[in-house]
């Protein structure tokens, strides 16, 4: 027993001693390391550093004279300097000289890119010079019988670090110098005249970029800020001339041809503002920064600068979404997104692959789109478990085949017909699409026991005035009906306009741009919410996150955009003048489109959520029994090509309103077909529509 405790006691004893030894080789390491890194920073940078070297040495060489230089009153002779005090200079200067350049590399003067110096490099340089200072003072300290002395007169050493100090600034900061005579007031013919937007911390470090540039060439003329305390005064000699009610006049008086907007912390709606009032500053280009976190880290520079996006000019602020939330509820999931080609489906699965799913299945029928989405994500995730189905959400069969294989935990339901247009004239392909889609795979997803079910809806829901809208309302139907009878959380997520989604009105006025014109506006006055496809996704991603069972969430859009208005921002922002050398041409309303779109915060029964800008609306009481009976006439119909399909969809739809109506024909044949409806004259449903 007592030899164990020994050898145990021994054991400890030698694994402390190991450990302090590790500790002590751990700091020789990071000592050596530090010597090394300076000494690679050397060797990276020896010509610059022989050159630095050897015009320090001229430096102390030339210090030491001139001190001598003023002691004698500009006057080298004999009976102003003893001949000892000359001998002793000489005679201690090669230690003078090493010994100064020794200090100089120990506080980085020959390893630090003095383009890039500031107050701190200054500071090394001031640090330094005292430490030689120091160091002379030793180098001609003196015994004699008269006591302690200097083997020099003692102002040597003032003028001496005085004349070293002022030459080392010179040397060091010769290129900023520079630089500033020669990018000044004189920049050449070429160079543009710019106005900075901001007198903040980012305008100071777009001015130093500009300085230190040698690609760039600005000539920053004035700079506008709201803030009053400020107008009026300088920064690096650029006055502050006034408020954003200052832009129009000063680019006129200054011809500015650029215009850098540098408030990154600006909320949205003064930005878009400022943004608006700089579009109409012809032959003008407008630059933004990126945000206010790239400025905190110190990432904004002049390269970071770009052209502003039509996004700039939303008016409102970002959806922010908790991505922590959203991580937790897809890691480890395995997660179906039909329809996960198209842009919003192909964004969901960038922003859940980047989430730590386990696995990410896309279905969609249109195979180019699905294999541009897989390339992408295999080249960046690698490791990711992603398969790639192509099938349709109209076939029931290859829906249950693809739930019973990959057992999904959360599903996406995005594919779905959206052309306004298009779908007015093919109304029943909405309907097996959207409307028959949707039901399929929210039966399949009840069927095999999803987790969470999220349809993704449209602003056109709303007192639909088209087939699309009204297909998509009976969705939002669909999935609350099933929210009610599964256990599956069923959600529906409802949001306006996506910014650069195909068939989008953004590529189609940027070709017509690109084709030199006209662009083409239904009518002066109609009007619509955006969003971008980034903040279309996580607000489904959010919801899925958030959602318990039959919400529909809607996104606050803050004010809507005229599509006017848009196409002139376009003009602009292509660098060229609406109606002059792009002309805007009115066509008129299409087919099934509204002039106002309803506001979505209107009525009662929102509820607010963790998100401010986010609402969920009250699901509406549903006759389950009539809305099922109705949607297998409507499926019959819509297989059997009824003309008269857009009636039996307000059957179901009672805000839905069409002209078609309104015609007594329309009318009595749709009435005169769901008499003669019956199974044998249709297709057999068998039991899709059968859920108890």
């Amino acid at each position: 027993m007592k030899a164990k405790k020994f050898f145990k006691k021994n054991k400890d004893k030698q694994t402390k001693d190991q450990m302090e030894k590790e500790k002590v080789e751990t700091i020789e390491k990071a000592s050596k390391g530090k010597w090394l890194m300076r000494w690679k920073a050397f060797k990276n940078q020896f010509p610059k550093t022989m050159a630095l070297m050897f015009l320090d040495i001229l430096s102390i060489s030339f210090s030491m004279y001139f001190a001598l230089l003023i002691r004698s009153n500009f006057l080298l002779e004999m009976e102003y300097i003893s001949p000892h005090l000359v001998q002793t200079l000489y005679d201690r200067a090669p230690f003078n000289i090493i010994g100064t350049l020794i200090i100089f590399w120990f506080f980085r003067l020959y390893i630090t890119l003095w383009r890039y110096a500031s107050i701190k490099e200054l500071t090394y340089i001031v640090l330094a010079c005292f430490a030689t200072l120091i160091f002379n003072l030793v180098l001609y300290f003196d015994y004699s019988t008269y006591g302690i002395s200097f083997a020099v007169f003692r102002t040597y050493f003032v003028i001496f670090i005085a004349t070293l100090f002022l030459l080392t600034c010179l040397i060091r900061f010769s290129h900023r110098i520079f630089r500033l005579l020669r990018s000044g007031r004189v920049q050449g013919p070429k160079a543009r005249n710019t106005m900075i937007i901001g007198a903040g911390e980012a305008c100071n470090v777009i001015m130093k970029e500009l300085e230190l540039s040698t690609e760039l060439s600005a000539r920053i003329c004035c700079i506008i800020d709201d803030n009053e305390q400020k107008h009026g005064t300088y920064i690096h000699g650029v006055k502050v001339i006034g408020g954003r009610d200052k832009i129009i006049e000063a680019a006129q008086k200054y011809h500015i041809d650029e215009v850098i907007f540098a408030i990154p912390s600006m909320p949205r709606k003064d930005k878009s503002e400022i943004l608006e009032i700089c579009q109409q500053i012809p032959n003008c280009e407008t630059k933004v920064l990126p945000g206010v976190y790239q400025l905190v880290r110190g990432e904004v520079s002049v390269s970071q600068l770009k052209n502003i996006d039509i996004e700039d000019l939303l008016g409102r602020e970002p959806i922010e979404v908790i991505t922590e939330k959203i991580s937790d509820y897809v890691s480890g999931k395995t997660v179906l997104i039909t329809g996960g080609g198209g842009s919003i489906g192909s964004e969901l699965c960038r922003q859940i692959a980047a989430n730590g799913v386990g696995r990410l299945i896309i279905f969609d029928v249109y195979e180019n789109n699905a294999y541009e989405i897989q390339q992408e994500l295999l080249l960046k995730y690698p490791d990711l478990d992603l398969v790639v189905l192509i099938g349709s959400v109209r076939n029931g069969r290859k829906l249950n085949h693809v739930f019973k294989k990959y057992k999904p935990d959360i599903v996406y339901h995005a594919a779905a017909h959206k052309h306004v247009p298009l779908m007015e004239d093919s109304p029943n392909e909405a309907i097996k699409n959207n409307v028959f889609g949707t039901y399929k795979a929210a039966l399949y997803a009840n069927m095999h026991k999803v987790k969470k079910f999220v349809l993704v809806s449209s602003d056109k829901a709303v007192n639909p005035t088209n087939v699309m809208g009204a297909s998509k309302r009976i969705c939002e139907m669909v999935v609350q009906m099933f929210s009610n009878r599964s256990e599956t959380e069923f959600v529906a997520v409802r949001f306006g306009n996506v910014l650069g989604s195909n068939g989008s009105v953004i590529p189609h006025f940027r070709k017509q741009i690109e084709a030199g014109g006209p662009v083409t506006v239904t009518h002066p006055e109609i009007i619509r919410y955006f969003m971008t496809i980034p903040e279309a996704v996580s607000l489904v991603l959010q919801a899925g996150a958030s959602a318990k069972g039959g919400e529909i969430f809607v996104l606050d859009m803050g004010q809507p955009i005229k599509i006017r208005d848009l196409a002139r921002n376009l003009i602009r922002l292509s660098g060229l003048t609406p109606e002059v050398d792009i002309e805007i041409k009115y066509i008129g309303l299409r087919p099934g489109e509204k002039l106002y779109e309803e506001l979505l915060m209107e009525g009662e029964g929102l509820e607010k959520t963790e998100n401010e800008l986010i609402y969920i609306e009250k699901p509406l009481k549903l006759n389950e029994g009539k809305f099922l009976k109705d949607l297998e006439v409507l499926y019959n119909a819509s297989y059997n090509e009824a003309e008269t399909i857009k009636l039996l969809i307000q059957e179901i739809v009672s805000t839905y309103q069409s002209e078609e109506l309104t015609s007594e024909d329309k009318v009595e044949s749709a009435q005169d077909w769901q008499k003669r409806y019956s199974d044998e004259e249709s297709p057999d449903t068998g039991n899709l529509f059968d859920l108890n």
